[in-house]
């Protein structure tokens, strides 16, 4: 049977294939337009989702403490009374003159007349007169013709008094008259003291662009400190006048705590054996549950706190804070005292500032992200220009690091941290803060995106 040749019937499947495949590449671009939505509204909740902690069930153990209640520690604990009266110990160089003795004369001839000594220009010390005498290191002094003489915690008086009676007992002057030495201070003995800086220079810079944070802080590449042998004067060998000669007071890029470094208490060997004996005696008889416990503080290095809860009376004496020859300051610098930033936040490394608190919204600020506002990097549709339309991210996850290198995950419900004080958990060291959508808020924006995008266009193209 033959079939007759129809233009008509030709038209008409032309039209209805035609048909067909607008249908296929409206379904296309549809399926197309919203796999582009989804990534472009971040489905990370849904594709990668974290569960945390509620910040209202979080155990104490885990929040960071509190800064704001802390004040700085008066400087002048930091420094030593002096007496009233200069005493004489080692070190100490006097200006001793003896008319016949110290220099020795003959009786026929006329003595000498005392040497001068002017001190230096940033000396305290008044001109002196006598000839240069050391107090040795047993405390005592050597002159002639008499046996050495013990001056050591004696002022000058004391010394000059001393003197004449050792002249006289020695029977080395017969007229008492004549005998009248002079005593003076011609230079007071100094201590060697190193300090050693990690807050000189240890600014961050922050990096624009180029693949990394915009504007994080980052750290510096060179951790070296600046060190610098330091000669304090007595009665100044203190904690407060090495600090002053060495820059002034740690400034905010150092540790709250200064540490002395006793040069005579310091035993590296010693320390060692301590150590070994500590852990022995765990791995002994270990703990399955457990982790090794940390180092404990060596007893020779004394810890200062400069920020001190209100009320709280430092524990360290005022010998303490007296320095020795040998001894070493160090201050460190808080160069690991930073949190981190992820998901919707940019990435990056941020410093936590040193004497007051910082919360959750406090660092999304820091980090260039304010709270209700759209997240970074374009999330949220603003690729396609319809972010104004977007819900804006409402959920916050803290990663926490535990003893015994273990985790938690703290979630925090950014609109109730915006009206609850209590719903705004501090920042500490080693946080890393990831800011995402909630599934609900990722669906919303998932439906104006479709909405906007081929909804619309739909409505136009039926007219």
């Amino acid at each position: 049977m033959s079939m007759e040749w129809n233009p008509m019937t030709l038209v008409q499947s032309t039209q209805k294939g035609g048909r067909i495949l607008t249908r296929l590449f409206k379904s296309f671009s549809l399926a197309s337009l919203m796999a582009a939505g989804a990534m472009n509204v971040g489905c990370t909740s849904l594709t990668q989702p974290l569960a945390g902690i509620p910040v209202r069930r979080l155990p104490p153990q885990f929040l960071a403490a509190s800064k704001n209640n802390l004040v700085p520690l008066d400087p002048s604990r930091l420094t030593q009374e002096p007496p009233r009266q200069y005493l004489i110990d080692k070190g100490d160089i006097l200006g001793i003159y003896i008319e016949g003795v110290l220099p020795y004369s003959s009786t026929d001839k006329v003595p000498e007349p005392p040497p001068v000594n002017f001190p230096k220009e940033d000396s305290t010390l008044d001109p002196s007169i006598g000839y240069p005498i050391v107090v040795q290191e047993n405390g005592t002094i050597a002159l002639p013709s008499i046996r050495p003489v013990k001056v050591q915690g004696m002022t000058l008086e004391q010394v000059t008094e001393l003197i004449r009676k050792a002249y006289l007992d020695a029977r080395v002057i017969t007229n008492p008259e004549k005998l009248h030495p002079i005593v003076t201070m011609l230079k007071e003995r100094q201590y060697n003291v190193v300090v050693v800086r990690q807050d000189v220079g240890a600014e961050r810079q922050s990096q624009q662009g180029g693949g990394g944070a915009k504007g994080s802080y980052l750290r510096g590449s060179d951790q070296s400190a600046a060190g610098s042998m330091i000669k304090l004067d007595a009665y100044k060998n203190d904690v407060l006048h090495a600090l002053m000669a060495s820059g002034g007071l740690p400034g905010i890029n150092a540790k709250n705590e200064i540490k002395i470094l006793r040069a005579g208490k310091a035993d590296q060997k010693k320390r060692d054996e301590f150590i070994q004996q500590f852990y022995a005696q765990y791995y002994a008889n270990p703990d399955p549950c457990g982790c090794p416990p940390p180092i404990p503080d060596d007893p020779s290095i004394l810890k200062i706190p400069m920020r001190l809860p209100a009320g709280v009376i430092p524990a360290f004496r005022t010998e303490d804070i007296v320095l020795d020859e040998g001894d070493v300051v160090y201050i460190e610098s808080r160069e690991a005292e930073v949190f981190y930033t992820g998901g919707l936040l940019h990435g990056g490394e941020w410093l936590i500032p040193r004497d007051y608190d910082l919360d959750v919204l406090g660092a999304m600020g820091i980090a260039g992200q304010g709270i209700g506002s759209q997240a970074n990097g374009g999330a949220g549709g603003g690729g396609f220009g319809i972010q104004q339309y977007t819900i804006p991210p409402g959920e916050l996850f803290i990663l926490r690091k535990t003893p015994c290198n273990g985790q938690i995950t703290i979630a925090v419900d950014l609109a109730k941290a915006a009206q609850d004080p209590r719903e705004r958990p501090l920042i500490q060291p080693g946080d890393t803060l990831i800011l995402r959508y909630k599934p609900v808020e990722e669906a919303v924006n998932f439906g104006m995106f479709a909405f906007f995008t081929y909804g619309i266009t739909q409505l136009f193209q039926q007219r």
